[in-house]
This record gives structure tokens, sequence and C-alpha cells, in this order.
């Protein structure tokens, strides 16, 4: 089973990191909260997760900062 995350929008990762995503398909967000939703199989887990730098159209890395 895939992951994914929602981030206004639900997108594919490649790569979930503790401070980062690689993202599919990137594409622009500003850097407010956003909340993960990661769901393997029958386990999901939900947290908040700052975006210091936001999200860019071609930047596949996105920085993450934890939240609390």
């Amino acid at each position: 089973m895939g992951t994914s995350a929602q981030l206004a929008e639900e997108l594919s990762l490649s790569q979930l990191g503790p401070d980062f995503l690689l993202v599919h398909s990137p594409a622009d967000h500003l850097p407010p909260r956003a909340t993960i939703e990661l769901q393997v199989d029958d386990w999901q887990r939900t947290w908040e997760v700052d975006r210091p730098k936001g999200m860019k159209a071609g930047d596949a890395w996105v920085t993450l900062a934890n939240v609390g």
C-alpha cells in the first residue's frame, strides 16, 4: 500500500522523513502549518507540521518542522 499526505490536497509521496517530504508532483503552497495523514494498510497516524519554506512547484524536497 502506498502513502499519502494531506496538504490542502492529497499528495503522493516518494519518501517521508522526520524533517522532510519528497513529493512526486510538487506544487506551490505557502509555508503555514500542514496536517500529515499517513496510512499503511490498516494503520494510520495523523500529526501537525510546519513547512517553514513552503512547497515550490518543481522542487520535490519539502522541509518540515515539528509543531509543539
